[in-house]
């Protein structure tokens, strides 16, 4: 069925029609609704979120208000400076120049004319260092939501991982989790503690988990509450079957909805933003390297719909991306009873501690533990990796705790049975145990030791970056993120494996949103943001937040374009 069979006949007219509901989604459906533009909004699954649901939700947006407010006043002039270091000659300045020049006036407007509220974190910096790069202002956090003003809607927000909740639904800030473990430590540690359980109990009298939500569920909470506030309609349940076209011109979509196929016609536009390749293994296998993990953190519906259908109806430009076709992270994994997997994504909390090394089979590192998580696994494929072992001992797991083990070692005995990791009573035999070359890591860790001692990662810098010392231990004095491993038993093991949080490749994009063909040319009708468009850091991972960050940046200026044209 080609694009233009549906001929002009239409169930439903709008200005904008809006495919899925994650941040660049619900951003520009909101911004469509607060330019005065009728939108529709329509969502694949019975849930809004998509991957932002799951995520920590900061979001990348120079030289805003809120920095100047926040006493760490950052600017767009800093942020390109810093983008030209990062990103160098790999292409793409115009996109870059377009997200600049909005951050500030999107969010700004977003705020003024909704729900959706950040704050500027005083000390996020960015993921490299050089001129124009910054500690604190550019990365804005959600403001926690109540979710209990959402009435019966809150169920449609999509629930973070079940790794990252406690007492079966309650939401945890970073800044929150040593109380609760330490509930006891002190007045302040057990007033926190009684606070967030109380709250959490009472919600669960009448809600599936607790209503007091936090990062990119924030934020996702915000956008829908906003939505409704401006009576945008969400069909449920409702994925793109194909594009309406008239003399080349998209003019409106076909919906797949639980009443059956509905035609809408869409005056302004039609916008994707379904999520980018995720789970497709067509275009994982056409544009991710081979070690990737075959998984992706973005929900399993998401499926590459949007990308797949515009690349082959409408010849719309597939591009790799750049240096990169994702966005990685390292991850370990736990079989559940059930057949499931619970997927742990190392951040911060463990691999940027001192104290830790990682390396590949044959015993040696391969890269600076305590750069991002992206770097981490470009360094993982750079040298040919599928999995990593984290390398610790048992000092390290009481205190910091290492992926689902919690500081303290909460949960150490229960996941060793469950073969989530290994224990060795020597390195030796730990290496024996799965499967890394026993000299190679018994010289990695006296290399280690060696650097710890003298305050200087030799080999890959580690310590050296504002970010990485950032996510180091600032009680360790010198350098935060080298520590010595213990020279008796016993130690630990835990495998990682690369996996994708977003796409980097999509669908290629002018600074307005609009899609492009294989010429270059604007398919007229059509726009992506979000994972559906390709990344405007061309592979690079600059700072947190850096997904969010242009897909609502785009979907606001998509939705002005629209209003607009």
């Amino acid at each position: 069925m080609a694009a233009a069979d549906f001929g002009a006949g239409f169930d439903e007219e709008v200005d904008l029609l809006v495919i899925g509901a994650g941040a660049g989604g619900m951003t520009a459906a909101l911004s469509g609704a607060i330019a005065g533009l009728k939108v529709l909004l329509c969502e694949k699954t019975d849930l809004v979120g998509g991957t932002t649901a799951t995520s920590g939700g900061t979001t990348w947006a120079p030289g805003t208000e809120l920095s100047r407010r926040a006493g760490v006043p950052d600017s767009a002039e800093d942020a390109a400076e810093f983008l030209r270091h990062v990103v160098g000659n790999r292409g793409g300045e115009d996109l870059r120049a377009a997200f600049l020049a909005s951050s500030a006036e999107a969010i700004a407007d977003l705020e003024r004319n909704s729900e959706v509220r950040f704050v500027a974190a005083t000390a996020h910096p960015d993921y490299l260092d050089g001129p124009g790069s910054a500690h604190g202002g550019r990365a804005l956090a959600p403001v926690e939501f109540d979710g209990r003003l959402l009435g019966e809607d809150f169920r449609r927000v999509r629930p973070p991982r079940d790794v990252f909740m406690g007492l079966g639904g309650m939401m945890v800030g970073r800044a929150e989790l040593g109380a609760l473990l330490n509930p006891l430590a002190s007045l302040a540690n057990l007033k926190t503690t009684l606070r967030m359980v109380l709250r959490h109990f009472r919600d669960r009298i009448g809600h599936a988990r607790g209503t007091r939500i936090l990062m990119g569920n924030a934020l996702v909470g915000r956008l829908f509450y906003s939505l409704r506030q401006k009576n945008v309609p969400i069909w449920f349940d409702s994925p793109l079957a194909d594009f309406i076209r008239v003399e080349g011109e998209v003019v409106g979509a076909a919906i797949r909805t639980p009443q059956g196929l509905r035609r809408v016609r869409a005056r302004r536009g039609v916008v994707l933003a379904t999520g980018g390749l995720a789970w497709s293994k067509a275009l994982r296998d056409k544009l991710f390297p081979a070690q990737i993990a075959p998984f992706s953190q973005a929900p399993a519906t998401n499926s590459g719909d949007g990308v797949a259908l515009a690349t082959e109806r409408l010849g719309a430009a597939l591009d790799d991306g750049g240096d990169s076709a994702g966005l990685w992270m390292p991850c370990s994994t736990l079989k559940k009873p059930d057949g499931s997997f619970s997927i742990w994504p190392h951040i911060l909390l463990d691999r940027a501690k001192p104290g830790l090394i990682a390396v590949g089979p044959d015993g040696r590192r391969f890269v600076n533990e305590s750069d991002s998580y992206h770097d981490f696994c470009t360094g993982m494929i750079g040298a040919g990796l599928k999995e990593a072992w984290l390398i610790v001992d048992d000092a390290f797991v009481r205190r910091y705790g290492l992926g689902l083990v919690l500081p303290g070692g909460r949960g150490l005995n229960r996941l060793l049975r469950a073969g989530y990791l290994t224990r060795g009573a020597t390195l030796e035999a730990l290496a024996q145990a799965v499967g890394v070359d026993p000299r190679g890591l018994a010289e990695s860790v006296a290399a280690n030791n060696r650097f710890a001692a003298e305050g200087l990662d030799r080999d890959f810098g580690r310590g050296t970056s504002a970010m990485n010392r950032f996510n180091g231990d600032p009680e360790v004095k010198g350098n935060p993120c080298l520590g010595p491993i213990s020279a008796t038993g016993p130690f630990y093991a835990l495998k990682v494996v690369p996996v994708d949080l977003a796409s980097s490749g999509g669908l290629r994009i002018d600074p307005n949103g609009a899609v492009l063909d294989a010429a270059g040319q604007v398919i007229p009708g059509l726009y992506a943001c979000g994972n559906d468009a390709s990344s405007i850091f061309r592979g690079t991972y600059p700072g947190p937040g850096t997904t969010i960050g242009p897909a609502m940046v785009f979907g606001w200026r998509i939705a002005r374009h629209a209003a607009t044209a």
